[in-house]
C-alpha cells in the first residue's frame, strides 16, 4: 500500500465525519476557528470557496506535511441566505419560507497540501425543490429531525428528504455537506486514492 500524507477534515461537523469516514477511514479532525462573515459585494459562491480555503489554511502551521480538506456550504432561497436556525422557531420561519421554492446550496471543497503548498477547490451546486408544506407538517418535521444545526433548516439524511419535491445536483453527499465526489476526485489527482 502506497504511504500518502494524513489527511485532515478542518471541520467539527459530525456529517462531515461521517461522510468522509465513508471513503477515507483514517483522518484527523480539528476546528478551524475562522470569520465567517460575508464580505461586501461577495457572491454566495464566493463566499463558500472562500471559506472552503480559509477553512484548510487556518490549519495549516499546526499540521505540515498534511492533506487539510476545508468545506463550507452557503444556501440561499432566492437573495435570502438560509443559515443554521439555532432553535425550533427559527426552524419554523425558515421551512415556512421555503415551503413550495427552491433553495440553491453551494457546497465547496479544498484540498490543501502543506509539504506543496498548493491547494485544490472545487464547488457543487445543488438545487432542492421543496414541496408544499403546510404548518403542521413543519412544526412535525422539526420537532421530529430538530435540524437546529443545519442550513436551511432540514436533514436531508433523515426525515427532511420528505419536504423534497425533487434535487438536481451531481453528488447528494454535498447536500449533507462534503461533495465526496468531488473530493475523491481532487485526491485521486493528488495521487491519493482510496482504492489503493
Amino acid at each position: 500500500m502506497k504511504k500518502h500524507p494524513k489527511l485532515v477534515l478542518a471541520s467539527s461537523s459530525p456529517f462531515r465525519k461521517q461522510l468522509l469516514a465513508k471513503i477515507y477511514p483514517q483522518f484527523d479532525t480539528a476546528s478551524a476557528d475562522i470569520d465567517e462573515s460575508q464580505r461586501d459585494g461577495e457572491t454566495p459562491l464566493a463566499l463558500s470557496k472562500r471559506l472552503a480555503f480559509e477553512k484548510a489554511s487556518a490549519l495549516a502551521g499546526t499540521y505540515p506535511n498534511h492533506l487539510i480538506i476545508g468545506s463550507d456550504q452557503v444556501a440561499m432561497l432566492g437573495d435570502t441566505q438560509l443559515t443554521k436556525p439555532g432553535c425550533f422557531e427559527n426552524s419554523v420561519k425558515q421551512l415556512t419560507l421555503s415551503s413550495g421554492k427552491t433553495i440553491v446550496f453551494y457546497t465547496s471543497i479544498c484540498v490543501l497540501n502543506t509539504s506543496k503548498n498548493t491547494s485544490v477547490s472545487d464547488v457543487d451546486t445543488c438545487k432542492v425543490y421543496m414541496r408544499e408544506l403546510s404548518t403542521n407538517e413543519i412544526e412535525n418535521y422539526v420537532s421530529r429531525d430538530k435540524p437546529y444545526g443545519c442550513a436551511a433548516a432540514f436533514k436531508s439524511e433523515c426525515l427532511g428528504i420528505s419536504l423534497f419535491k425533487k434535487i438536481e445536483g451531481d453528488d447528494p453527499n454535498a447536500l449533507i455537506g462534503l461533495p465526496l465526489i468531488k473530493l475523491a476526485n481532487i485526491l485521486s489527482e493528488m495521487g491519493y486514492s482510496s482504492l489503493e
